[in-house]
């Protein structure tokens, strides 16, 4: 059965029927209110009725998300196969998941959830124990009673003795963190609160670096922030008296600083940049008193980190004259490009190196599928490693003095196993696989390339089944990215394993935009060129429609942040091309998504509304919020935000929902589900991303026409 809106003003009749039953009932939308506002982009005027959905803080605003919400879930709850779905979600989800082990000082840690744990707990055992004689070490369930408050990132000193761990409070991206003495698991010292965008890099036992924003005055969700600084914290004193390490001068701002500590606590490396692409490097001299920091590049043109150090050799990976990337070594005395010597050269595979065990390890991206190879110090290629299958990889990353690494692979059929390897043998075993209900044999993958609109074949992995009919009546669901220079790799979602056994396809486009064929990938899908990304989007929907994979009324599109823009982008161009749409904490307003938290930052892709009178039209020609038009039947949508993410904020997608349900005059519902007590996504806890699921996958199916599953 599938329920059919037609709007009426604001409101809407809701009517399910078939052949045999017909079935009225009402649909109200939650009125919303317009105001003239009216913003002006060089001579040119555009309204934002729903500016005031802007305001987080508001009763006003308050009061809409629960009208909707009511709406929402009441809609939700009469699909009839909803719960079972929920049912079986937790059922495949109720398996042991293990990280890969670490050793610090005397212990070795891990992390594992039971099953259905809201958060995964951290044990440890002594290094000359064993896993089964582990204690509970950490256990971020106990932060909050409602699994919301989750561990964003831990740091322990070089020699285990102390622990600095970050919390995030209802997905928020500002932090917490707490120091703990690691052998008693006492606090020690105070809270550090109001941080954000932060690693913790320990100089010695007595402190250690992060990085944050001056709180912003207003709503600390949504208000803009600038100005990162680079601090030191001593312990045993009052976080009013860290020292400003790197930052805070009105001369020259930065967006984003990261401070780390050589692991040898030989230098501190800074990265300062001022958008999510290019940075200025610089290193500082930590064994002698009083020391300046050294520009290693100083300028915003390229991404540059250093991997590692020995002794005073820097080994740096870079993209300049690289868009592949490539590691340099350089000393440090001298560090600056100039005096750059090739370590591990470019090739025609974009490069994701790690480090462990006294040996570099290369990843190379080949048509977005990992190879690795080994290398040592002196550049020497030791080996290709040899791999368990086709698909993604992760790990390898270790201290210097390890004597195994471990690794993780995965695919679309395969969940993620750990492997330990032997880094003097090549050799590589099982460590944990996971035992999962789900009978991986039956499904196969296959990595297609199609033609976008100019021609540029793009590639698509496309999972279903296997012996599926190309017929054209598969349910489809194909998500996408494009953007900020990241790439989607091959990767098993345990959600959609319900979403297969159901008969559904799942294929994932790498979109230009990403970072799957380097730098020029990357830019080939920015600002100007930003189209480029939609038309891969739309030519992948036609490629699945063309090949009898599915038919548009059977495709549904979904991506989340940048992926929620290409959504957005996608069902406002052709809102003939699909039948659902399910854009997750998009950005949505592209005229003022630099206006919030960080938003400016993220220029490098987009461009923004101020640049140029040519930068304006060109963003609002594609900005999903302001092309939506009247007398246009649009997708069964369903928009997904949380109430506390405070990196695109929810004011994207409420306006976005407003808009859309004042002007959908089809027959498709226009609902957003708003997550109270949620962020971007990060340390979302496993009741609430089962339940959410069960919410995209029953609206998805039901709009598609399927009456029972």
């Amino acid at each position: 059965m599938k329920y059919k809106i037609i709007p009426v003003a604001i409101a809407g009749i809701l009517i399910a029927c078939n052949e045999n039953t017909e079935k009225e009932t009402a649909l109200t939308y939650p009125e919303t209110k317009q105001v003239d506002s009216v913003d002006s982009y060089f001579d040119t005027e555009v309204r934002d009725p729903y500016r005031w959905l802007e305001n987080d803080r508001s009763d006003e605003t308050e009061e809409w998300v629960k009208a909707q919400n009511a709406l929402t879930f009441n809609y939700l709850e009469d699909i009839p196969y909803r719960d079972s779905l929920k049912k079986r979600l937790t059922e495949v989800w109720n398996y042991e998941k293990i990280g890969a082990p670490f050793k610090r000082g005397d212990y070795t840690y891990f992390s594992k959830n039971d099953g259905l744990q809201n958060q995964a707990v951290y044990y440890r055992y002594k290094n000359e124990k064993s896993p089964e004689e582990a204690e509970v070490f950490l256990d971020p369930n106990k932060f909050s009673e409602d699994g919301t408050t989750s561990l964003a990132g831990m740091s322990f000193t070089k020699d285990g003795e102390m622990l600095a761990y970050s919390i995030s409070e209802g997905g928020s991206d500002w932090r917490k963190i707490i120091v703990l003495d690691a052998e008693t698991k006492a606090q020690k010292g105070d809270t550090l609160v109001d941080v954000k965008f932060s690693g913790i890099s320990w100089k010695s036992n007595d402190g250690f670096y992060y990085s944050s924003y001056d709180k912003p005055e207003g709503s600390e969700l949504s208000a803009k922030t600038d100005q990162h600084k680079l601090f030191y914290h001593k312990l045993g004193t009052a976080q009013s008296e860290d020292k400003l390490v790197f930052g805070g001068t009105e001369a020259e701002k930065h967006r984003y600083v990261s401070g780390n500590v050589t692991e040898d606590n030989k230098y501190l490396v800074v990265s300062a940049s001022i958008s999510t692409s290019g940075n200025k490097l610089l290193i500082k001299d930590l064994t002698q008193s009083n020391s300046e920091f050294i520009e290693v590049v100083d300028h915003y043109d390229n991404d540059v980190y250093v991997i590692e150090n020995q002794g005073s050799k820097l080994f740096i990976v870079t993209d300049k004259d690289a868009p592949n990337k490539r590691i340099v070594s350089v000393d440090a005395k001298n560090p600056q490009p100039e005096n750059w010597e090739d370590f591990i050269p470019e090739t025609e595979h974009v490069l994701s190196p790690s480090t462990g065990a006294g040996y570099f390890f290369a990843e190379y991206m080949v048509d977005a599928v990992s190879k690795v190879k080994q290398y040592d110090y002196d550049g020497n290629l030791v080996r290709e490693v040899e791999l368990p299958g086709v698909g993604s990889f992760g790990g390898f990353g270790g201290k210097k003095e390890a004597e195994e690494l471990y690794y993780s692979f995965t695919n679309y059929t395969t969940p993620g196993t750990i492997y330990k390897y032997n880094p003097e043998t090549g050799d590589s075993e099982v460590y944990q696989k996971p035992d999962i209900n789900f009978d991986t044999e039956d499904y196969e993958s296959k990595q297609v390339f199609y033609k976008s609109k100019d021609g540029t074949e793009i590639p698509m992995i496309i999972t279903h089944k296997k012996g599926i009919k190309l017929d054209g009546t598969n349910p489809t669901m194909l998500y996408g990215y494009g953007g900020f220079n990241i790439s989607l790799t091959p990767s098993f979602s345990t959600a959609n394993t319900v979403w297969l056994e159901n008969g559904g396809v799942y294929a994932v486009a790498n979109l230009r935009g990403g970072g799957e064929y380097g730098k020029k990938w990357h830019n080939a899908g920015i600002k100007m060129k930003k189209q480029n990304v939609f038309d891969d989007f739309i030519a992948a929907a036609e490629y699945l429609i063309d090949e009898k994979y599915t038919s548009s009324e059977k495709l549904a599109i979904r991506g989340g942040s940048n992926g929620g823009l290409l959504v957005g982008a996608t069902m406002t161009q052709r809102p003939d091309l699909v039948q659902v749409a399910l854009p997750a904490v998009g950005v949505l307003d592209m005229l003022r998504y630099h206006t919030f938290t960080s938003g400016a930052g993220w220029a490098y892709d987009y461009g923004t509304s101020e640049d140029s009178p040519e930068m304006f039209h060109y963003l609002r020609g594609y900005s999903p919020l302001h092309n939506i038009k009247g007398e246009t039947e649009y997708p069964a949508t369903l928009i997904t935000t949380g109430d506390h993410d405070d990196r695109v904020v929810p004011a994207h997608s409420f306006k976005f929902a407003a808009e859309l349900q004042s002007k959908q005059s089809g027959n498709n519902p226009t609902l957003i589900r708003i997550e109270t007590n949620a962020g971007h996504g990060a340390g979302k806890p496993t009741e609430m991303i089962i339940q959410e699921y069960a919410d995209i996958f029953a609206f998805t199916f039901y709009n598609m026409g399927y009456e029972e599953l």
